[in-house]
């Protein structure tokens, strides 16, 4: 036996404020092994174990506790982002101003590298001085360029959001710029009847940026957004 004693102070103050034992898990788990030690080898503490095992419990709930917390976080900022690019895209009032603000801004607001716009054209003009004008974000495709690219089409179950990590890029959808991209977000337009479809692609280096398994509700809002913005200025 240990003829050790408690400061008669420190005695007063845990008698007063238990609780200052109880919040303390390394503390309790001294107590415990001490009443363990205490009892003998030939006797089972059930009372310890099952503490033992909830305490257990209690840190997997906090655990799960913060991840979700911080899922909420994340899909909050994400949300906010893209409130804000939808309400810079908004602004707008023509339609160059509208690429370069895509390809600036609203790309560092989404926090890509590169964003290109496909529109897909019955007869493809690239050398055209009036798309050249309007900047590398705008590409033309001949049509059946968006099901290519994305490697299916949009009614055999294909979502309108595909999030995939890329090694080689398309020379004419990125050209020069998009030497570094390593994973992107293809985000398909139905610009309207009559109208030949089209496709948002949002670049970026890290290769973990974009990738199979994310959610891809708030991309598809913002895609929603952009094609219909589109629809009133082909009109």
């Amino acid at each position: 036996m240990s003829d050790a004693q408690i400061h008669d102070e420190v005695r007063e103050h845990l008698i007063n404020r238990p609780e200052v034992i109880l919040q303390d898990h390394d503390m309790m788990r001294a107590l415990i092994a001490a009443n363990e030690r205490a009892m003998g080898e030939n006797i089972v503490d059930l009372r310890g174990i099952a503490m033992e095992r909830l305490e257990e419990r209690l840190d997997r709930l906090e655990d799960t506790h913060r991840s979700v917390i911080a899922a909420a976080y994340e899909n909050l900022a994400g949300m906010n982002v893209i409130h804000r690019a939808i309400l810079r895209m908004l602004e707008q009032t023509d339609f160059e101003t509208f690429l370069g603000e895509l390809g600036g801004e609203i790309a560092e607001i989404l926090r890509v590298d590169c964003i290109r716009l496909v529109l897909e054209t019955a007869q493809e003009d690239p050398d055209s001085p009036a798309i050249q004008k309007l900047g590398d974000v705008l590409v033309t495709a001949k049509a059946g360029f968006c099901d290519t690219y994305v490697g299916h089409r949009p009614h055999i179950g294909g979502p309108a959001v595909t999030l995939r990590q890329v090694q080689e890029q398309d020379d004419k959808l990125y050209g020069d710029s998009g030497y570094w991209i390593r994973s992107e977000a293809l985000i398909r337009l139905d610009l309207g009847e009559g109208r030949l479809p089209g496709m948002l692609v949002l670049g970026a280096e890290d290769p973990h940026q974009f990738k199979p398994g994310q959610g891809t509700d708030l991309l598809g809002f913002f895609g929603g957004v952009f094609e219909r913005t589109m629809r009133g200025w082909l009109a």
